[in-house]
């Protein structure tokens, strides 16, 4: 069994997630000693994130994949438990303006981060146990995307507008490999770009965020200033980068770098060759997973390491675009490189799924 271990994806994980610990040193340290006297506290945060990590990668590499495909009702239940209590004032703790953590101590859980993989391993179950069905939309798609849609709804009551958009992409797209004809989704995506367009009008802040992405010099202080201090970040980076550790834009100019924007001090210190070495990983890592779901004759295990690797592809895309000022600031982390110990270990417990089906592949 173990001989059939995806050891090259394990690897590669924990060399990532490794890489991204000392990017979180680099990005916070200033910031770190300044509020905290102590330059290493998102570090040591992260570390304890990341060795709980490892444990939890191998433990659910160990379990056989399909106790998820009949634990699935059960697991996403109490996904929207955790959703439902979160949005509650006293229980859901708020964070920039969205009520989506669990303060923990001195920590905090994000319950959207463990409703993704729950979504994830419910509608590959559904896809699986209804193939036949998915040729009529009305029977076969239809109670799926209610689904999908109530979980958009818990998470965009937040609000938390990066995640919803993640965990929608990653399922749509999911369901668009499930064979469903293309002429739904030219149809979905109209009423989707409509609604997005509706929640944008609604909620100012977004607007300003549109505003911003358009033309960030228009507020450089207000809604401008992130993007801007990301693109003089990544703007000297050259090829090489200005050297480990010697960031300008760390010095109380990005605020927080060391959470969505961290790609952006990997820009400036790493330069193009920075860039190049974070695509290759995402790149790599995505390989490894449809290399994986291809050699599967499972479909539930098929549709479950598509999905995962579909999601971890887009939240990395979006992070990407975002810091390069290709769409509007939407809060979303970069996989297995932003502080967040939520997000770090949903990461990481899904490349142990992925590493359990590639051991019955």
């Amino acid at each position: 069994m173990f001989k059939k271990f995806d050891k090259i994806l394990f690897i590669t994980v924990i060399v990532v997630a490794i890489f991204g610990i000392i990017m979180i040193y680099s990005a916070s340290s200033i910031w770190a000693e300044y509020k905290f006297n102590d330059a290493f506290k998102f570090v040591k945060n992260q570390s304890l994130f990341f060795l709980i990590g490892i444990s939890l990668m191998i433990a659910i590499s160990k379990i056989d994949y399909q106790i998820f495909k009949k634990k699935a009702n059960l697991i996403l239940g109490i996904c929207f438990i955790l959703l439902t209590l979160v949005l509650i004032p006293g229980i859901g703790s708020v964070r920039n303006g969205s009520r989506s953590w669990f303060g923990i101590g001195g920590f905090g859980i994000q319950p959207s981060e463990f409703a993704k993989i729950g979504l994830i391993i419910y509608t590959a179950k559904y896809l699986s146990n209804n193939k036949k069905e998915l040729r009529s939309i009305k029977k076969g798609v239809l109670p799926i995307l209610l689904i999908i849609g109530l979980f958009f709804l818990l998470i965009m009551l937040e609000p938390d507008f990066g995640s919803a958009m993640v965990i929608v992409l990653s399922l749509i797209s999911l369901i668009f490999i499930s064979g469903v004809k293309i002429s739904f989704f030219l149809k979905i995506g109209l009423v989707g770009l409509i609604g997005i367009v509706a929640l944008i009008i609604v909620a100012p802040y977004r607007m300003a965020r549109i505003v911003s992405f358009l033309n960030p010099w228009s507020d450089p202080l207000g809604s401008g200033f992130q993007i801007i201090q990301s693109l003089y970040a990544i703007g000297p980076g050259g090829l090489l980068g200005q050297g480990f550790l010697k960031s300008h834009q760390k010095h109380f100019y990005l605020p927080e770098p060391q959470t969505d924007f961290i790609f952006s001090i990997i820009s400036e210190e790493f330069g193009f060759l920075g860039v190049l070495i974070i695509t290759s990983f995402f790149g790599f890592i995505f390989y490894r997973t449809v290399k994986i779901a291809l050699k599967t004759n499972d479909l539930f295990g098929k549709f479950l390491a598509f999905g995962i690797g579909i999601s971890i592809i887009i939240q990395a895309t979006l992070n990407l675009c975002v810091v390069i000022g290709l769409i509007p600031v939407t809060g979303v982390t970069l996989p297995f490189f932003s502080y967040g110990g939520s997000s770090l270990l949903v990461s990481m417990a899904s490349i142990g799924i992925i590493l359990n089906i590639s051991k019955n592949s």
